[in-house]
C-alpha cells in the first residue's frame, strides 16, 4: 500500500540533497513534485494544495540544522503535516461497557469481514464480543458471520426468519446480556450505492440499539469515491469512526490521505489483507512513517509479539542451531515479505519476487535435504556436503549458498528480539525523529 505515493514522495525530495538552505526558490520544484505525488495518488485537490501550503510555510527560511541535510529537515516537516492530516493520536473506541458498535457501509466494502476481524481485536483485549446477523438483505451474509464467529470462538445471534431489523437488534441485546458479552457489534445490510432505504433501515437499527460507536466500512480503494460515500453516511448517521479496506489492494492510499480532512471523521480501523488477523488499530504517525519510506517497526515489533510465540523466540534466540526449520516457519506467520519489508526503514519500495510461496516451498525442501546434524551445525556445511544437499532438493548449489546467507542474518534479528533489542532499536528511532534526522530519505 502507498508504493506510488512513497517513490513519487522520494524522488521529489532528492533535489533538495546537497542544499545547504532551505528557501522558497529550491522548494518550489520540490515541493511541486510532491503536490503532483498527492494527486497522482488521488488525494482530493483541496487537501493537497492547503498540504503544500502548510508545509511550505514551516519550510520557507528554516536554517538547516548542524548534521541534518535540508532533504531530512523537509522531511521531518511533511511528517509531520501528514499526521496532521491523517488525524493525530491513537483513535480508540469508547471505554463504555457493554460497548454497542454498529457497522454500515455499502455493498462490497468489507462489512461482515471486518465484524468479525474486530471482534477478534476485542477479544484479545479482553472482551467477550456477540456478533450480530442484521443483513436480511443477503443471506449469505449472515452465514458468512456465523461461519467466521465459529472459526474465531466468538458469539453470535441471528433471526433468520424475522424481517425487522431493529427488532432484531434488540433482540440480540437481551441474548448478549444472557451470555455475558460485553461488545456488541452489528452487521448491517449495505446496497449498491446510497439509498433512503439504506439509510431508513439504519437510523431505525441505530435508535432501537443506540450504539456508542457507528463506524463505516469504506473500501479504501475507491480513493475519492470512498470519501464522497463518508461524507454521505456521515451527514445522515453522524459517524464517529471510520473502518477503511482493503488498503493491501491501493498503492495510491487517497482516501486513507483525503477522507480525514474533508469528512472530519477520525480512521479508527484499517483492513490489509483477506485473513481476519489482517486488521489493525490506525496510527497516524506510523502510517506517515511508511509512507515517506521511514518505515514502521513499531507495528511490526507488535506484529512479531502477537504472532510469533515468545518462549520459542527466546529458545532459537539462545539456541538458534536447533531451530532451522522454525524460523522460517515463524517468520511465515507474519505475514508476506512485502508486507514484513515495507514496515522496515527504507525498505518500503523493496520487492520480494512474483513467487514468495514457491520460494518458501523450496527453502522448506532445502532444509529437509539436510541431516538432523547439519541442521544443527550449520558450520559443517562444506561444498560436498551443499552439493548433496542441492541435488536432493532438486535446486542448484547458489541456492544452497543463499539460504545459508540468509539464516545468518535471521539469527540477528531472533537475538534483537530477545532481551529488549526490539524496544531499544524503537528508542534509537524515536530519538533521531526528534532530532529531525529522519531516516529512510
Amino acid at each position: 500500500m502507498f508504493e506510488s505515493l512513497t517513490e513519487r514522495l522520494g524522488q521529489a525530495l532528492r533535489n533538495l540533497r546537497g542544499v545547504g538552505r532551505l528557501s522558497e526558490e529550491n522548494m518550489a520544484a520540490a515541493l511541486r513534485e510532491v503536490r503532483t505525488a498527492l494527486l497522482s495518488a488521488d488525494v482530493h485537490f483541496k487537501v493537497a494544495r492547503e498540504f503544500i501550503e502548510r508545509v511550505q510555510a514551516q519550510a520557507a527560511g528554516q536554517q538547516v540544522l548542524q548534521s541534518v541535510t535540508p532533504a531530512q529537515q523537509i522531511v521531518k516537516i511533511i511528517h509531520d503535516e501528514l499526521v496532521k492530516l491523517l488525524g493525530e493520536g491513537a483513535t480508540e473506541l469508547s471505554a463504555h461497557r457493554p460497548l454497542k458498535v454498529l457497522l454500515v457501509g455499502l455493498h462490497g466494502s468489507g462489512k461482515t469481514t471486518s465484524a468479525a476481524k474486530l471482534g477478534r481485536l476485542l477479544q484479545k483485549r479482553g472482551y467477550r464480543p456477540l456478533l450480530v446477523g442484521c443483513d436480511i438483505q443477503r443471506p449469505a451474509a449472515i452465514d458468512q458471520l456465523e461461519i467466521l464467529a465459529k472459526q474465531e470462538e466468538l458469539g453470535f445471534y441471528a433471526d433468520r426468519a424475522s424481517r425487522d431489523v431493529p427488532a432484531i437488534g434488540a433482540a440480540a441485546l437481551a441474548a448478549a446480556g444472557t451470555a455475558g458479552a460485553d461488545a456488541i457489534l452489528f452487521d448491517t445490510a449495505g446496497r449498491l450505492q446510497i439509498d433512503r432505504d439504506l439509510i431508513e433501515e439504519v437510523k431505525r437499527l441505530r435508535a432501537r440499539v443506540a450504539p456508542d460507536e457507528v463506524l463505516l466500512v469504506a473500501d479504501g480503494a475507491l480513493g475519492q469515491e470512498a470519501v464522497n460515500v463518508a461524507r454521505a453516511f456521515h451527514e445522515a448517521l453522524s459517524l464517529t469512526g471510520l473502518v477503511l479496506t482493503k488498503l493491501d489492494g491501493d498503492a495510491r492510499g487517497g482516501a486513507a490521505l483525503s477522507i480525514k480532512a474533508v469528512t472530519g471523521v477520525p480512521i479508527k480501523f484499517i483492513g490489509t489483507g483477506e485473513k481476519v488477523g489482517d486488521f489493525d488499530t490506525f496510527y497516524p504517525d506510523r502510517l506517515a512513517s511508511r509512507i515517506l519510506g521511514m518505515g514502521d517497526v513499531v507495528s511490526l515489533v507488535e506484529k512479531a509479539q502477537e504472532t510469533i510465540d515468545q518462549a520459542q523466540a527466546e529458545k532459537m534466540a539462545e539456541k538458534f542451531r536447533k531451530a532451522f526449520l522454525g524460523q522460517l516457519q515463524q517468520v511465515k506467520k507474519l505475514g508476506s515479505m512485502e508486507s514484513i519489508l515495507g514496515m522496515m526503514p527504507g525498505m518500503s519500495g523493496v520487492k520480494v519476487g512474483s513467487a514468495p510461496e514457491k520460494q518458501m516451498a523450496r527453502t522448506e525442501a532445502i532444509i529437509r535435504s539436510m541431516t538432523v546434524q547439519e541442521r544443527r551445525n550449520p558450520s559443517l556445511l562444506n561444498g560436498t556436503r551443499r552439493l548433496r544437499i542441492a541435488n536432493g532438493a532438486g535446486v542448484k548449489v547458489v541456492d544452497v549458498n543463499q539460504l545459508l546467507k540468509q539464516f545468518q542474518q535471521m539469527q540477528k534479528v531472533m537475538k534483537m528480539m530477545k532481551g529488549g533489542g526490539a524496544k531499544k532499536l524503537m528508542r534509537q528511532m524515536e530519538a533521531m525523529r526528534a532530532k529531525g534526522g529522519l531516516p529512510g530519505m
